[in-house]
């Protein structure tokens, strides 16, 4: 139980600066879709390179953040800055490769990307993947020296920055300098200058210790690493590769149109992403730390455990978003709604996501990460298909229900096969009571929506509905007599 409140308890902090942050950031949401039409597919051309973004961040990182856990809590490793250094070495390395590539290539690329009037924005993105690549090994190593303090302030830092230049350059500036014109690369050249300064931040981690380059331990960190890079390839093309084929699946100014419709309201199911994320940054390292104990039963019990409060916490928040959809609807343009009726279905794809993420370190600990681009394979390779086929018919829908396919896909491989390899006894039956009384919830909250005309009637419908979900976890799993102060009241 005390490690769990310490899991809670990081999960909480990294929650701040990727939840809240990150909502802050959402706020540029209704900026953008204001400043661009729906009609212009202008915020197509942000959703697509932004997916092209996550795509190669994956690539540049090869694995390399996952496996610094790995060897860093070795327990025959008794200097960890030589793990760090060795892979801020080989990512930093890679990056400049990759930087190298795209600026002696570049008319061939972003005329292949369809952006050949404007290679600036692919440059521009390129230098920020890169940076963005080499900042996930020194965040690696403050989640591992356990400073989410520090990571908190770094991350909202970047948000910060980026909200206040955004502000300026889209209302600011146009109202002050007549004639003042913001584009959509604006975006992009903002997000690089913040990214630099973030950079800088690390200065202590990339300047402030000794370098010590160990080939031989490079070596096997690769060798540990490959297979993640494949499982997150494939990982993240769970995410992207809708966005990065759709317009190819459905060319010509209706398929940007849809994209950028789409790409917005996918903005207010990233809710599920946010949450997802910070039990990420905690989970990762809690993990790979808490395989040091001789404990197995009681290892294999705190995972299960993590497992059952992650989908009880995505289920609520699940609720809240569909919940209070009159009042989340307005961070985005109303010409951007009818990507709305897509935002249940993208939630229930990335509390999948997140399922398949608690069930894959059976073979992260067991050295199997093989069979984790097995698993993210077959789940892209049934996306794929998906959008392939329903996408010139269904649209956007096609996209939604695609991720649901893929993950689904992905999280029964991992979890059959992992109950061979690694048995945890998870509590199936309490999760599966969890989510049919979601699905019973939802299912009055979308009746009634096209019953009850007053929105403010239907928020006050859904807090009800919602309450019920929070008085059945406090009833079975969160009693409120545990909790200091006012766990007294309750005894």
């Amino acid at each position: 139980m005390a490690s769990l409140k310490s899991l809670a308890k990081d999960t909480a902090i990294y929650g701040l600066s990727s939840i809240v942050g990150r909502f802050l950031n959402y706020l540029l949401v209704p900026l953008y879709t204001a400043r661009i039409s729906a009609a212009s597919g202008g915020y197509g051309v942000v959703t697509e390179i932004y997916s092209y973004t996550a795509l190669f961040f994956v690539i540049l990182t090869f694995g390399m953040e996952t496996s610094l856990f790995r060897f860093i809590n070795r327990s025959d490793e008794d200097n960890p800055q030589r793990v760090y250094t060795t892979a801020l070495f080989a990512v930093g390395t890679v990056a400049l490769c990759f930087l190298t590539i795209v600026g002696l290539a570049l008319p061939s690329i972003s005329g292949a990307m369809g952006y050949a009037t404007h290679p600036e924005y692919v440059m521009t993105m390129a230098c920020v993947v890169a940076l963005d690549a080499f900042q996930a090994i020194p965040f690696g190593y403050l989640r591992y020296q356990k400073r989410p303090i520090r990571f908190a302030l770094l991350k909202t830092g970047f948000i910060v920055l980026n909200i206040a230049l955004n502000l300026i350059f889209f209302l600011i500036l146009p109202d002050m300098i007549p004639g003042w014109t913001t584009t959509v690369g604006h975006i992009f050249y903002i997000n690089l200058f913040c990214t630099g300064i973030i950079t800088l931040g690390f200065w202590r981690e990339i300047f402030g210790l000794p370098w010590q380059i160990d080939f031989a331990l490079l070596r096997r960190m690769l060798s540990y690493a490959w297979p993640i890079l494949i499982l997150g390839i494939a990982g993240i093309l769970n995410q992207t590769a809708d966005k990065i084929i759709f317009k190819h699946v459905m060319p010509g100014k209706e398929g940007e149109v849809q994209l950028g419709i789409y790409g917005a309201g996918v903005k207010i199911a990233m809710i599920m992403a946010m949450i997802t994320q910070a039990f990420r940054y905690a989970y990762e390292p809690f993990v790979f730390a808490s395989n040091r104990s001789d404990d197995e039963a009681d290892k294999r019990h705190t995972y299960a455990d993590a497992m059952k409060f992650f989908v009880i916490f995505t289920l609520l928040a699940f609720l809240c978003v569909v919940g209070y959809m009159d009042i989340l609807k307005h961070l985005i343009g109303s010409d951007y709604w009818p990507s709305l009726k897509a935002v249940p279905i993208v939630m229930v794809a990335e509390i999948l996501m997140g399922i398949y993420f608690n069930l894959s370190f059976w073979y992260k600990l067991t050295d199997r990460t093989i069979w984790g681009a097995w698993f993210s394979g077959a789940g892209c390779i049934i996306l794929i298909a998906t959008n392939i086929i329903f996408i010139p018919q269904y649209g956007f829908m096609a996209c939604a229900w695609g991720g649901v396919a893929g993950y689904g896909t992905a999280t029964l491989l991992s979890y059959f096969v992992g109950q061979h390899y690694y048995p945890i006894d998870y509590p199936l039956r309490r999760i599966g009571g969890y989510a049919l009384l979601t699905a019973g919830l939802y299912a009055v909250m979308t009746c009634t929506a096209g019953i009850i005309p007053s929105a403010f009637l239907r928020i006050c419908l859904n807090t009800l509905l919602i309450l019920t979900f929070t008085a059945a976890v406090i009833r079975y799993d969160f009693p409120l007599r545990q909790l200091p102060v006012i766990g007294r009241f309750f005894r």
